[in-house]
């Protein structure tokens, strides 16, 4: 784990670089766009390269904040400010905006980079992005974003995200030409356009809360793909509270598994007996148990170790795993009644979720 980075190795330029646009949905992100906008208009790829920006019916002037950034950056011919049309049925509203902005790149792009609102990118991304993809003639190339994490809710909790999601979809696996898991990260995601529209384009998805394993999955099929951690894409977006990384989580965590009741006592059973049970044994057990309960715990500490030096945390926190674990359980029962509240997939004033 946390081997799959975008920083292992140096990859050839290739021999002629490729139309890249970039395409940005956004509703009411105006704390975070300027960054983000600004940040794709800085990149120093060689080769034609454009953004459009698909504002999602925002309230708060996204779309003004997003030009004013551009026109400071002298680079206003380089951003296409679009307002989104009303959501239809069927749809989630990042997947709607995003197939509007797809298709406004039309065939002018060879490369579509899908990013969000919230993602800033270092000046170099683009570059090594679409280096990798021609290198390994890659369908989807896609980087893990480095998540915000300053407070103490988001020290404690933002590195197991990305460890759980590794263990839901390792990223070897992911990038097993062999192996059919499918998985991306939404953040940033590098695509040939001939192979989306292969796979369906983004209506093949349209309903997807978790769009961007599903797209992953999709494309998958179209030829190889490539996910890995990296610093060079990095989220805007300060989670401050437990309650707001719970929020985070919750949106979407029934819906992985299948809004199905039986996974989720699965779900919460599994991370009982893999997380809790070791330390307990650990804490009250005796003799041999007792051994055998603290070896499994510092065995988990130091499966965390990876993660957390990526994160530039104490490997301490390796210790703490367990209570981690019990708070994600916690998360993942709260994202099933809220969806049985008929408020599953909150986003932005949407309930997202299959409905109830």
């Amino acid at each position: 784990m946390g081997r799959e980075r975008d920083d292992r190795e140096a990859l050839p330029a290739p021999e002629a670089w490729p139309r890249v646009v970039a395409v940005v949905p956004a509703r009411d992100e105006a704390d975070v766009i300027a960054g983000s906008v600004g940040s794709l208009l800085a990149q120093d790829y060689p080769g034609e390269f454009r953004v459009i920006l698909v504002d999602d019916d925002s309230s708060d002037g996204t779309a003004e904040v997003a030009r004013k950034e551009a026109e400071r950056l002298g680079a206003m011919e380089r951003l296409q400010v679009v307002r989104g049309r009303p959501l239809q049925a069927g749809w989630t509203g990042k997947l709607w905006a995003v197939s509007q902005g797809v298709a406004l790149a039309g065939e002018a792009a060879d490369f579509l980079w899908l990013t969000d609102a919230d993602i800033a990118h270092s000046p170099d991304n683009l570059t090594a992005l679409v280096s990798r993809a021609a290198a390994g003639r890659l369908a989807l190339t896609s980087l893990m974003a480095e998540l915000h994490c300053a407070t103490f809710a988001e020290r404690l909790l933002i590195p197991a995200f990305v460890f759980f999601f590794q263990m839901l979809y390792p990223f070897a696996r992911v990038n097993d030409p062999d192996n059919r898991l499918g998985a991306a990260a939404g953040g940033c995601m590098l695509i040939r356009r001939d192979a989306l529209a292969a796979a369906g384009g983004i209506a093949a998805i349209r309903g997807a809360l978790i769009d961007d394993c599903a797209l992953g999955a999709a494309l998958k099929g179209q030829g190889a793909i490539w996910l890995g951690l990296t610093h060079r894409a990095r989220s805007l977006r300060p989670y401050p509270t437990v309650a707001s990384i719970a929020a985070m989580v919750s949106r979407s965590a029934y819906a992985q598994l299948n809004y199905s009741l039986l996974l989720l006592a699965g779900t919460v059973l599994g991370l009982a007996v893999t997380y809790l049970a070791a330390p307990l044994v650990a804490i009250f057990g005796h003799g041999l148990a007792q051994i055998a309960g603290l070896v499994a715990w510092a065995a988990m500490a130091l499966a965390f170790q990876p993660i957390l030096r990526f994160y530039r945390r104490s490997p301490l926190w390796g210790i703490a795993l367990p209570a981690i674990a019990a708070l994600y359980a916690a998360f993942t029962l709260d994202s099933a009644l809220q969806f049985a509240r008929g408020r599953g997939g909150m986003w932005k004033g949407r309930a997202q979720a299959r409905a109830a």
